[in-house]
């Protein structure tokens, strides 16, 4: 190690660390500085060699028998903006040849040709009887997976295990789990805990007593994608998070009370925005609700914030998400290194919940409404279960 010069451009001071990821994946050449000073300044045109090692090392995976976590930190050059930190993660998880795909499901970059082809688009589709009958019948599989995950939800289980519980509830019924390789994403589904605004990946860490964790579900049936999501508590919860909660929900059902034929979907934001400045929050901004069918993503975007330029009116026959992310600070967010762990920039926590959604003749049917306990969200069974509902 003595003998290595720091591979930093200009710099010929002798070695004395070496990159903790080039370590984990095997990586000697251009591997050793001699500061953490310049570690960090060159961490940007440092971490392109770590590409070139093996895909399933870059992305995070370990052996089941690696139980060493304390040390484990993937982006080293990335300011973590709250507690929450990334843990090992399990083995992309494989779907049966008997399953129906979407077509990027074993594509090697997860590229969505189909979805792609539209991106610019802002034609909004008017599904057929036929089309509608294959989204009723795909949102109520999805809702099933997501109602058996949130049972799993508990302090001491790892978001890896939901996921895996999700995986396979989702196999069995002949679903794909949408999220799948979706743009390369390695999990079957999302779990976004405390200061994770949207797509967290599950990994090895175990949920703990106070944490509140949104799940993420997407299942692809018959050749349409339905998508729903729900924020849970971990335990006892600290009373400023069952408000966020509480208050994610009134936001997303305020959206939904006013949808109807001939409303414009920019004004959505305006009654979201409204409800979380009332109850002191803020409203994401960079990620919307979105059309849905057999794309997973498609026209009418749909922000939730008020004044925004949200293209389209509604009509019979529309299907799309709301799906509104809420703050307790700012609305400002930043993105893991992983490209996908969006976060809080002030580390405080974000609650979120989604549903499909159908403009019909009079209003708004929604689509992954949960079946049982008169269609009310997971979260107020847990606070029955407090006594506090």
């Amino acid at each position: 190690m003595a003998e290595r010069v720091c591979e930093a451009p200009g710099c010929q001071k002798v070695a004395k660390l070496q990159c903790p990821t080039c370590i984990k994946l095997g990586i000697v050449e251009g591997s050793f500085f001699c500061q953490q000073e310049c570690f960090k300044s060159n961490w940007k045109s440092h971490k392109s060699i770590h590409k070139k090692a093996e895909p399933a090392a870059q992305n995070g995976v370990v052996q089941e028998d690696d139980k060493s976590t304390e040390k484990y930190n993937p982006y080293p050059g990335y300011i973590y903006t709250g507690k929450l930190r990334p843990f090992p993660k399990s083995a992309k998880r494989t779907v049966p040849s008997h399953i129906q795909k979407p077509d990027y499901a074993d594509d090697p970059e997860g590229y969505p040709a189909s979805e792609m082809s539209v991106k610019r688009s802002t034609s909004i589709q008017v599904l057929s009887p036929e089309d509608l009958k294959s989204m009723k019948e795909v949102c109520k599989l999805a809702r099933e997976v997501l109602d058996i995950a949130a049972k799993a939800v508990r302090v001491g289980i790892t978001t890896d295990e939901i996921d895996r519980i999700v995986h396979e509830a989702t196999i069995e019924r002949n679903c794909y789990p949408s999220p799948l390789n979706y743009s390369r994403f390695p999990k079957s589904c999302c779990t976004s805990v405390n200061e994770v605004i949207c797509h967290g990946i599950p990994d090895k860490r175990p949920l703990e007593n106070g944490d509140i964790v949104n799940l993420d579900i997407t299942c692809f049936y018959n050749g349409f994608h339905g998508d729903l999501n729900e924020t849970l508590f971990v335990g006892d919860v600290d009373e400023a998070s069952k408000l966020l909660v509480k208050t994610a929900y009134e936001c997303m059902m305020a959206a939904i009370n006013e949808i109807k034929p001939g409303v414009r979907y920019r004004e959505l934001g305006n009654y979201i925005q409204k409800h979380a400045h009332a109850n002191g929050c803020a409203v994401t901004k960079t990620y919307c609700g979105h059309g849905i069918h057999r794309l997973f993503h498609t026209a009418p975007n749909i922000p939730h914030y008020a004044k925004n330029k949200a293209v389209g009116i509604m009509k019979p026959g529309h299907v799309f998400t709301v799906e509104p992310m809420i703050n307790q600070g700012t609305w400002r967010d930043s993105l893991w290194d992983d490209n996908w762990t969006a976060v809080t920039q002030d580390g405080k926590r974000s609650a979120q919940f989604e549903q499909t959604l159908l403009v019909t003749e009079t209003g708004v049917e929604i689509l992954t409404q949960r079946l049982d306990n008169n269609g009310r969200p997971h979260f107020m069974d847990q606070l029955e279960a407090m006594g506090e509902l």
